[in-house]
């Protein structure tokens, strides 16, 4: 996202890593806007961004636990206190906390200074020690014409979010290392993934190019939104990111080396993945057509390749 000895080891990285049609159990249906897959103590949760839904699978049924009108829920946390942190990416975005039946507790609509979230808040993810990170995409339109994307910081206990870093190409999906030294964050536009490094106050420094994706794998399409989506990190360090438009979830290593590649059939919107018990399977969240501007889209089960 941001010749000949890098195109050799792109081709050489291409090569080296598998890429096959995932064996898919369908395990919810009908969502409109899938995303932020949890699994939390045998249940599956999710959001749907069109629908403005929080919802719980237990493995039998779905259940509604939050309806908020205007919201477009999106990306989905749990924190060490057994709440949600729940992002909303409409244009003028919040940050919602709720508890597990889906209750709102606490809503934020700005930053520490007052500054509204506009252009929406994409996804989230709380560190260790209780600290939080969100992202700021930009205004979506048919052509990206802003680069304002930002990565929010909530200190443990804290009040209120304060801007660690800006000027990021639609800031989309994030994610923190094992160690809780590194922050990568997915770049929609321009199929990027940064990384920082995480200083012990909770600021960003070292901001560098983590994978430029069309050198990892071909692109499926030629679009603007292609990807980078959301993002999960395994406990050994793999990134495992859904390229939106892609039709598909690449896991990467901490050093940026293509591992695999999880080709979903049920869409070719792939916007988030979560890790069933002991990290065996993966639930992933897919719209059938990107195009398709009620996002409807199902949640699939794959079996994770070590």
């Amino acid at each position: 996202m941001r010749l000949s000895k890098i195109i050799g080891f792109a081709v050489s990285a291409m090569l080296a890593a598998t890429a096959a049609w995932a064996d898919e159990t369908l395990i919810v249906s009908n969502v409109l806007g899938p995303e932020g897959p949890l699994y939390v103590d045998g249940n599956l949760y999710y959001v749907g961004w069109v629908s403005n839904t929080l919802s719980k699978w237990d493995g039998k049924t779905t259940t509604v636990l939050n309806h908020t009108p205007g919201c477009g829920h999106n990306g989905l946390a749990l924190t060490k206190r057994k709440t949600f942190l729940l992002a909303c990416t409409e244009e003028h975005g919040a940050i919602l906390e709720l508890d597990m039946t889906g209750k709102q507790l606490r809503r934020w609509d700005a930053e520490k200074n007052g500054k509204p979230f506009d252009g929406g808040i994409n996804d989230i993810v709380v560190t260790a020690n209780g600290g939080a990170y969100a992202t700021v995409f930009g205004p979506y339109k048919d052509l990206p014409t802003s680069v304002v994307g930002k990565v929010l910081y909530l200190a443990p206990g804290g009040e209120n979010w304060v801007e660690v870093a800006d000027d990021l190409n639609y800031a989309n999906g994030i994610g923190v290392s094992p160690d809780q030294k590194t922050l990568y964050v997915s770049e929609t536009v321009g199929n990027c993934m940064l990384k920082f490094k995480i200083n012990d106050d909770g600021s960003l420094s070292n901001r560098s190019n983590f994978a430029l994706l069309n050198l990892l794998t071909p692109n499926k399409v030629e679009s603007w939104w292609l990807g980078p989506d959301s993002m999960k990190i395994d406990s050994k360090g793999n990134i495992y990111v859904a390229q939106w438009f892609g039709g598909k979830i690449l896991k990467i290593s901490p050093d940026g080396k293509l591992l695999h590649v999880f080709k979903i059939a049920a869409g070719d919107g792939t916007t988030n993945v979560a890790f069933s018990e002991g990290e065996k399977e993966l639930y992933v969240t897919v719209v059938k057509d990107a195009k398709d501007p009620q996002a409807k889209g199902s949640i699939v089960k794959i079996a994770n390749v070590k």
